[in-house]
């Protein structure tokens, strides 16, 4: 089992549960952590050590890692080249490719951008599922998928119409545009 996380994880005691249990990690490292490099690797990632617990200099719960430096150069995305820090507990740089690493990551990064797109944007932040029933809640709560589908659907009809990459539509502006659409038809007469 290979588990993706955000930055919080990695200083965390629940990063050593995970690894603890036989689960493998892959979590992004905030800029402030201290990795000594202890070995390179020739594809450039390094193995080092993260301290799960407060007080560092006790050194006890060490958790060995590979940490593997990466920079975004997206001129989609920013004009600022970001560099981020991926730690690790897969040491061997045969098995996981430091490179087939951040391919995954990037991949945690879209499905957060769709739990973001349902949850913020198409969804909204003040409306509250009422039913009072398990039954009524997944009631009120199936559409929200269905019209998320439905506007990526849209966006990949477009993006592939125009010869695009789907992942440079905005979804947001796609909702609003699908919005627009559906709404100039109500109150006309046939």
């Amino acid at each position: 089992m290979l588990v993706l996380a955000d930055r919080s994880f990695t200083a965390h005691p629940l990063f050593s549960a995970f690894a603890a249990a036989g689960a493998d990690l892959l979590c992004r490292a905030k800029s402030i952590a201290v990795l000594p490099v202890l070995e390179r690797f020739s594809d450039g990632s390094f193995r080092s050590e993260i301290v799960s617990t407060p007080d560092k200099r006790a050194r006890t719960d060490v958790t060995g890692v590979r940490v593997i430096e990466h920079t975004i150069d997206d001129p989609g995305r920013s004009s600022v080249k970001e560099r981020y820090r991926l730690v690790t507990t897969i040491i061997d740089s045969e098995a996981a490719p430091a490179a087939e690493q951040v391919g995954l990551y990037a991949e945690r990064w879209e499905f957060d951008k769709l739990l973001n797109e349902v949850k913020t944007h198409e969804r909204g932040s003040r409306v509250v599922l009422r039913s009072k029933s398990a039954e009524g809640a997944r009631q009120e709560a199936y559409p929200f998928p269905c019209v998320h589908y439905a506007i990526r659907a849209l966006m990949f009809r477009t993006a592939d119409h125009d010869d695009v990459d789907p992942g440079r539509i905005s979804f947001t502006r796609s909702r609003r545009a699908a919005s627009r659409s559906g709404l100039a038809g109500v109150g006309t007469a046939a």
